[in-house]
């Protein structure tokens, strides 16, 4: 059962929670090797040849948004803004930093150019699926929110499976490769934002005929499996 509203903002999940044991694993690993691997990566600099190779024509800001403090970026088209928690990645390695950052380039990419993409990946781009089941569509400027019934674990990987979000994290992936070449710890990050099992498109298909459904009333009930 859900209420909807209008929301100018998303509260997209960027640390997933525990999912059958599955923490995030350099939660206690990290810090201990930071001393060692960690250096400050030029955002501005990778930033503006990104957008100026890709004709991207938005805003870089350091300041994460309210509700996003412990997020690691995210990029808000209704502000057309790419936000990245700088201070909280400064102490992470130099590939963990450049995950994020061209992970969050590639979904202003997606958002600003959708014909640049393939069908589902263009329509998901609307959508936003949290892990507890709350789920928002692009309506107009304005974030749509709606409610969906199933488990953590059903709506985690749902979130890591979404279209958009598999097509950025292989691309922050690849980019990673080709700027600081290929090493275990970028393809455990990579794998650490992959669902643990392939989700056919047709997944999606029907969970956003759900989503469309439930922002076009006032309250409804809806159950997306899990």
């Amino acid at each position: 059962y859900g209420k909807i509203r209008s929301t100018s903002n998303r509260f997209r999940l960027t640390t997933k929670p525990p999912v059958n044991g599955r923490r995030n694993r350099f939660g206690t690993s990290r810090s201990a090797v930071s001393a060692d691997m960690s250096n400050m990566v030029d955002y501005e600099k990778h930033f503006r040849m990104y957008c100026e190779g890709n004709s991207l024509t938005i805003n870089l800001s350091f300041d994460m948004p309210k509700g996003y403090e412990t997020a690691n970026g995210t990029f808000d088209p209704t502000v057309n803004t790419l936000f990245i928690n700088k201070e909280m990645l400064q102490s992470q390695p130099e590939y963990e930093q450049m995950f994020y950052l061209f992970h969050e380039l590639r979904h202003a990419l997606q958002y600003l150019h959708p014909e640049s993409f393939d069908g589902l990946i263009a329509r998901s781009r609307l959508y936003v699926i949290q892990y507890d089941g709350t789920c928002y569509k692009l309506v107009d400027g304005e974030w749509k929110e709606c409610k969906l019934d199933g488990s953590t674990e059903h709506f985690t990987e749902l979130y890591l499976g979404q279209p958009y979000e598999r097509d950025a994290n292989d691309f922050a992936y690849e980019k990673v490769k080709e700027l600081l070449g290929d090493s275990p710890e970028p393809q455990v990050l990579h794998a650490f934002w992959t669902p643990k099992k392939p989700i056919a498109d047709q997944v999606y298909e029907e969970l956003y005929r759900q989503i469309d459904d439930m922002i076009g009333e006032a309250s409804c009930e809806a159950y997306a499996g899990g």
